[in-house]
């Protein structure tokens, strides 16, 4: 029986037998329920044999911060085949199908978070955000002295009455960071539910505490307790307008009664916590690959975003899978905006659609996949020059897992 791939339109319920399946690890059913809340019926394709889904990709519509700018972003989610149907070439189908539609849809990104990593970067994404995990210890909570922090005022609210108080700072802030997208209402309920995260077994409900400044909302985080053979505190977010409201925030979130550490499973590679601390081995952090990104449309990605220096550089773009990326693009711009078209001229730079990816948000630099052999020089100069240019103030960072 042949299969077809199609979109989905079927019940959610259907679809649930598919996701069970695939993932093998059940969710439970509020889990179930958060993620049909920011599910997208209409965006979704499948694969079917005779009737029976056999196969399954998902998109987010979402908005994302890029180096000067935002962008439409095809967020990629419930990637799944069915164990029976693998080695048949069902997968590599569907993301042909996805990345098809979207690039019809006009969005020139496409993103993800990968459960098994290996998998995406056959079909051009590259990993181009990392965050850390850290694990602070009670005993080694000492910071730095930070000016300000005591005219920060730390208080307890309800995580729910202060959704869309807090999430309006989240997206101010998220306009600064490459790699974050927009919360719209939808995503902002999704914050606070029982899907993000893994492991609710022995833990608290979500809490949220908010820190001011004369009455002032500047910033707020979002945790929970859990106390199982070793009790702590589990911190699923932490934002602030300033450093003093940063570190007063996590100055509560290290002094947590009755439990012995403070945990964080996604915090940024650049964040001030871990320049503060007093000893720099305390978090004991352990870098994890956040978000793959891959350009649909080479042109309106590189001409999307802004660059820290002038440059004009003709980059070969070696894409097997989206013929369309394929070719020579005539990148020129700067800090204030860029355009970029194909060309016929030679090229500088010689580079795969997914290294690009890597660095199209300001990591790893465009220098360091140089000297991995994983982009060919072809002008002298050009290389140091377009790293330079690619690089950002701020590192990437994905807030929220999907």
């Amino acid at each position: 029986m042949a299969i077809e791939i199609g979109k989905f339109t079927g019940e959610w319920a259907e679809l649930l037998e598919l996701l069970d399946m695939a993932f093998s690890a059940p969710w439970t059913d509020e889990q179930y329920e958060s993620e049909r809340g920011i599910w997208e019926q209409q965006r979704s394709i499948v694969a079917s044999e005779d009737g029976q889904l056999v196969g399954h990709t998902g998109t987010f519509s979402q908005l994302m911060t890029v180096p000067g700018g935002q962008l439409p972003s095809a967020g990629v989610t419930m990637v799944g085949v069915r164990a029976t149907h693998r080695r048949r070439g069902i997968l590599r189908d569907l993301m042909r199908a996805q990345l098809t539609d979207v690039h019809e849809a006009g969005e020139p990104l496409a993103t993800l978070t990968a459960s098994e990593p290996v998998i995406y970067p056959r079909f051009g994404y590259g990993l181009a955000s990392e965050h850390q995990e850290v694990v602070v210890p009670k005993a080694s909570r000492g910071l730095r002295p930070v000016a300000g922090i005591d005219d920060v005022r730390i208080r307890y609210v309800d995580a729910q009455e202060s959704l869309a108080r807090c999430a309006e700072l989240r997206n101010k802030l998220a306009l600064e960071r490459p790699g974050m997208f927009q919360h719209n209402e939808k995503w902002q309920q999704y914050t606070i539910s029982p899907t993000v995260v893994s492991d609710i077994a022995n833990a608290s409900k979500i809490r949220c505490v908010v820190a001011e400044r004369d009455g002032e909302l500047v910033g707020y985080a979002h945790y929970r307790t859990k106390r199982a053979q070793k009790g702590y505190v589990d911190v699923l977010r932490v934002h602030a307008v300033d450093l003093a409201a940063h570190a007063a925030l996590w100055r509560y979130l290290l002094e947590p009664d009755l439990l012995s550490e403070t945990h964080c499973e996604m915090l940024a590679s650049d964040d001030p916590l871990l320049d503060l601390l007093l000893d720099p081995r305390a978090p004991g952090a352990i870098t994890r690959d956040g978000l793959w990104l891959r350009p649909v449309d080479v042109g309106r990605a590189l001409a999307g975003r802004t660059y820290a220096r002038d440059l004009d550089v003709v980059i070969e773009v070696v894409d097997e899978f989206l013929p369309w990326n394929a070719g020579r693009w005539h990148l020129s711009g700067g800090p204030d905006g860029a355009s970029c078209e194909q060309v016929q001229r030679d090229a500088d730079l010689t580079l795969d659609v997914r290294d690009l990816g890597a660095v199209y948000l300001g990591r790893p630099s465009l220098a360091r996949l140089g000297r991995a052999g994983l982009v060919a020089e072809h002008t002298p100069g050009a290389l140091a020059a377009t790293s330079q240019a690619f690089s950002t103030t701020w590192l990437p960072f994905l807030d929220t897992a999907f």
